[in-house]
């Protein structure tokens, strides 16, 4: 098939969903498909290059970070995007546009079923979602809600990574026409190693809802030799190392490190243990991370982090500070428990969420959003 790509995240830039982006491209290549990718242009990164076989195509734009985006800069993304989409579906055969992202991404679609027949199957993510992230995106939803609407029903099948995102979707948009499926990883990226040091790792951009204020207040209460490690960045990062530094505990914060970085993947492998206490998740990837470097993992029920450990973590209630440090307690001070947690977790990635496994799932999805219109002159395997 030839597939293209539409998402204003791609590595270097941004977080979860450009990881995903990366992967299901080099996977889908593997496969024998053609793969463009229409982004977000940054800095000194060329205009047009070939990456990992997939032809990545950048447009200038006024984002002013790497690793997150502003309402503003994404509608200048939407519309900066507008000619170089344009002019690639008018010169290029494709049998199918993944669209990542219902904003700002999705608000193409009703222009791409103007300009062509091109089926259209959109990967949801998260805070694209109504009622996912309502702290911060209640009132944007809430003035966008006809666009959104608009947006969600032009799209041939939406891929949604976690049951958790689907039952979102599907409440506001009942005959939305929907599919689980996974996000992806390459668990030979990390390598479990057997030096461990005592440090728990967060790995999360720093908004209210990753719950970092609560991973941050379980830690203070501990009488442990371990010190905590925060990677990323984000709104809340002023007011969490105030409170980190007024608990006096070993905290610290590393910033954000960029995806391919060898520090990032140094922290995953020699943690003892992961945490993500969020009170809303689609499908983090960070999770998976943690998974392939075989890190114990203390995480939340109820939410998209759930859907991904299974029975692999520990899970604590949302915005259970107490239940976090007795978690907490038992990874730190349990070492066979923690190699049996990441044993187990490192396995569940092998068998469900290798990026073989979803690429498979996305073709299918790709057929079904299709299942008339005949195959361009690209592999079709």
């Amino acid at each position: 098939m030839r597939v293209l790509i539409l998402c204003y995240e791609f590595p270097p830039l941004g977080g979860g969903g450009a990881k995903v982006v990366a992967g299901l491209s080099r996977q889908l290549v593997l496969d024998g498909h053609e793969v463009d990718i229409l982004t977000s242009g940054w800095k000194d990164l060329p205009p047009k290059e070939t990456i990992a076989g997939a032809i990545v195509h950048r447009v200038r734009t006024i984002r002013g970070r790497a690793d997150r985006t502003s309402p503003l800069e994404l509608a200048a993304y939407a519309i900066s995007v507008i000619p170089t989409l344009r002019r690639l579906l008018r010169e290029r055969s494709y049998d199918v546009c993944n669209c990542h992202f219902i904003f700002p991404d999705g608000v193409l679609i009703p222009l791409m079923k103007r300009w062509s027949d091109i089926p259209i199957v959109l990967t949801a993510h998260g805070s694209d979602v109504p009622g996912y992230n309502p702290e911060r995106f209640r009132l944007l939803h809430a003035v966008l809600a006809p666009l959104w609407n608009w947006v969600v029903d032009r799209a041939d099948l939406i891929v949604c990574p976690s049951p958790t995102l689907r039952r979102l979707i599907v409440s506001r948009r009942p005959k939305a026409r929907t599919v689980i499926i996974p996000n992806g990883f390459d668990p030979a990226r990390f390598k479990p190693s057997s030096e461990r040091v005592p440090r728990i790792l967060a790995v999360s951009r720093l908004f209210r809802r990753k719950g970092i204020q609560d991973l941050i207040e379980a830690f203070a209460g501990l009488d442990t030799p371990y010190e905590l490690d925060i990677v990323g960045d984000g709104p809340n990062r002023q007011a969490l190392e105030k409170q980190a530094r007024a608990s006096k505990a070993p905290i610290r914060f590393r910033g954000w490190l960029d995806n391919d970085s060898p520090d990032l993947k140094a922290l995953f492998e020699t943690s003892s243990v992961f945490a993500l206490p969020s009170t809303a998740e689609n499908f983090p990837v960070s999770l998976l991370e943690a998974m392939a470097s075989g890190t114990a993992i203390v995480t939340t029920k109820g939410t998209g982090c759930a859907d991904v450990t299974g029975d692999t973590a520990l899970l604590v209630e949302p915005g259970d500070v107490d239940g976090l440090r007795a978690a907490l307690v038992r990874l730190t001070t349990d070492k066979a428990l923690r190699a049996r947690l990441g044993e187990a977790g490192r396995l569940r990635l092998q068998q469900n969420f290798t990026w073989s496994h979803v690429a498979v799932q996305y073709v299918d999805a790709f057929r079904r959003a299709s299942p008339d219109r005949p195959p361009s002159a690209a592999l079709s395997r």
